[in-house]
């Protein structure tokens, strides 16, 4: 398709959102939760024909040599599958935001002032290879009562084409515009340029992928923009650390998945820690390589830590170490190297934990805990369409509520300004 019938078509798709979303403004909360439930019913009644449509995107993306983190984040499995369902009946079972009243107060002069959250209207979400993403972006903007343009990676393409006729059909089912959720029938990066410019259509851009993906849309897009940057997510274990605390919340922040954007990509450990060791033995039983500096880099197995290693988003089985000088050290590195994602402290002392909370300025921050955590589902939003780094609006996950703006209505008895 050449550049001007893209422009056509997205111009097309977005005058529809736009539609769509001036009547999901107001739309019936129950008819919302209908909607969503018949959704998770038809990925239920639809598993199969997912899991075949994802088998043919992860034989396309293995013949074209994609391997490590990225295809992971492909592959659908029963379980997967599940989690997505399950992501859709939460959301469907939680508080509507549309309309709650953020704060009220009265005035001197009679004036009853209300801040009212309202949909930010319609949203476009440009995503990579995890078609999990078009379930949890379509169903939190409807509980948000906005509609969305999904543009999805080629990789996942069909994937993706088969969750979201389950989301159309749960709009159907509920009377609501199937409009309200549209996935970019094409693969042309003509469509992505099209979205970033699209403002007289689109309110809100989110992109979710890699740096490349993130850094263009933050370049081009002429739309705001909630940044979803790299997940260089550290842990620092204290002197005052529990070992056996350590050891699990380690281990997990790493090695539990390592293609995701709460994976840990550099283990910091106070130099008054005492089973620094333990540690490096601890993950390399879980398979991941560990690169390190100093006096832990003689250990067998490791490999000696080059300074590029810090600040890096490995996404596969390898992690950074340096030992600091307490949480100072710790703090200093991370502000150094950090992507102000996540970042987790281990450790007994409240005091320590206090100074790491309040010194760091990440968007989410742990006391021994995973770092794996960092997920809008965990935190009980039921799913998330990103994990926003910015400091503007959204920031950590981006669940429904964080997909509403807010508006005041202001109620007078005849009265007037002096």
């Amino acid at each position: 398709m050449d550049d001007a019938a893209v422009a056509d078509l997205m111009q097309a798709i977005g005058a529809k959102a736009r539609a769509a979303a001036a009547e999901l403004a107001f739309a019936p909360v129950e008819a919302k939760r209908r909607a969503l439930l018949a959704a998770a019913d038809a990925v239920h009644a639809g598993q199969d024909a997912i899991l075949a449509a994802n088998a043919a995107d992860v034989e396309a993306a293995k013949a074209r040599g994609i391997s490590g983190a990225f295809l992971d984040r492909l592959i659908l499995d029963a379980g997967r599958i599940a989690g997505v369902e399950g992501a859709l009946r939460d959301i469907a079972a939680q508080d509507d935001p549309v309309g709650q009243v953020i704060a009220e107060w009265d005035r001197p002069n009679g004036l009853n002032i209300r801040r009212v959250r309202t949909p930010l209207g319609v949203v476009g979400v440009i995503y990579e290879s995890r078609p999990n993403v078009t379930a949890d972006a379509g169903a939190l903007c409807l509980k948000a009562g906005n509609a969305v343009i999904l543009r999805g990676g080629s990789e996942s393409a069909q994937s993706s084409a088969a969750i979201h006729a389950c989301l159309q059909a749960g709009l159907v089912a509920a009377g609501l515009p199937k409009d309200a959720i549209q996935l970019v029938p094409v693969q042309d990066r003509a469509a992505v340029a099209e979205m970033l410019r699209m403002n007289e259509h689109i309110d809100v851009i989110v992109p979710r992928g890699g740096k490349g993906l993130v850094g263009l849309v933050q370049r081009e897009a002429r739309v705001p923009v909630f940044a979803h940057l790299e997940g260089i997510n550290h842990v620092y274990v204290d002197g005052a650390a529990d070992p056996a605390k350590a050891m699990a919340v380690v281990v997990n922040s790493k090695a539990r998945r390592v293609g995701v954007c709460g994976a840990a990509e550099c283990l910091l450990i106070d130099r008054a820690f005492g089973a620094g060791a333990d540690l490096v033995r601890g993950l390399q039983e879980a398979g991941i390589e560990v690169r390190a500096e100093g006096a832990l880099a003689e250990l067998p197995g490791v490999v000696p830590a080059q300074e590029e290693d810090f600040g890096q988003e490995f996404l596969a089985p390898v992690i950074a170490l340096r030992e600091v000088d307490g949480v100072d050290g710790a703090i200093a590195h991370i502000r150094r190297f950090g992507s102000g994602h996540t970042d987790a402290v281990v450790t007994e002392d409240a005091a320590v934990a206090a100074r790491f909370f309040q010194r760091l300025d990440s968007a989410i921050l742990l006391q021994n805990a995973s770092t794996q955590f960092a997920d809008g589902g965990e935190f009980g939003m039921g799913g998330e369409i990103g994990i926003a780094t910015g400091k503007m609006h959204a920031r950590g996950p981006v669940g429904a509520e964080q997909l509403t703006s807010f508006k005041y209505l202001v109620t007078g008895d005849g009265t007037v300004r002096p």
